[in-house]
């Protein structure tokens, strides 16, 4: 059975706005999602998801958490702890392109060490210390999954056009870093499901300074994009863990 079929606990991190807000839109209307819980970094920019959870108030719940801050990852998974003894379904939704004097790279004049980090910190160790911490929660018998938003331009086979110095790798090392978790919890949660997705080119905040060259076509909605990610997620099957799969459902090259 699909994990979306059965009754669910869900978590989206980093739901604010954008792809998150979008999934916790979509699946808090469906009977058998029993409980979300949806994490936002700034209160002033998660007005939205609040409203939402007034609407809601017994199956959407959200919480504050900055996947930077390892303590604050833990502080919010032991709440979950006292509420939950199990998560079927998380999707980690965090990640930075933009911010500030922190822009894509067009050439090497342009590294900074700094803004470097900065990708790393939010783009691929968030994630990683995220199943650090959750993995007790997804340590049951129920089919489960965790997955988490990456971008084709963090393909290595893929690229052909390099820039984007930052993103990309940070984006290549969260694949590198899922596949780990997937061998570990295949191991010690073998019925979680570990994958990375590649949305496709979406309209939201992260996108929009780069949308002018993108095809109309190519573009998509927030709704389309969780439409398709959440049917990819459907099918996925105990041998896809540790995959980096496109928003159509086929594989993409590492």
């Amino acid at each position: 059975m699909s994990v979306l079929k059965q009754v669910n606990n869900i978590l989206i991190v980093g739901a604010s706005q954008g792809i998150g807000l979008g999934f916790v839109k979509k699946l808090l209307p469906r009977e058998n999602t029993a409980r979300i819980y949806a994490t936002y970094r700034h209160p002033q920019s998660a007005s939205e998801l609040i409203k939402l959870a007034d609407e809601y108030p017994q199956k959407l719940i959200c919480l504050a958490m900055d996947v930077t801050e390892e303590k604050q990852i833990s502080t919010c998974v032991e709440q979950l702890s006292v509420q939950i003894d199990k998560l079927h379904l998380v999707i980690n939704c965090v990640g930075i392109l933009h911010e500030g004097s922190l822009q894509p790279e067009k050439s090497l004049r342009q590294v900074n060490p700094e803004h470097l980090l900065r990708y790393f910190q939010v783009n691929s160790i968030g994630a990683v210390l995220l199943a650090k911490h959750l993995l007790p929660l997804f340590r049951h018998p129920d089919k489960s999954i965790f997955a988490s938003i990456s971008a084709k331009l963090g393909s290595i086979g893929d690229n052909q056009l390099g820039g984007w110095y930052g993103y990309r790798a940070s984006k290549a090392a969260l694949n590198m870093l899922m596949r780990n978790v997937a061998i570990e919890y295949g191991r010690s949660s073998p019925n979680t499901v570990v994958v990375t997705l590649h949305p496709g080119t979406t309209d939201t905040r992260l996108s929009q300074p780069f949308q002018k060259n993108v095809p109309q076509e190519k573009l998509f909605s927030v709704e389309r994009t969780v439409t398709q990610l959440l049917t990819v997620i459907e099918k996925l099957q105990p041998h896809d863990s540790g995959q980096f799969f496109s928003w159509d459902g086929s594989r993409l090259p590492w």
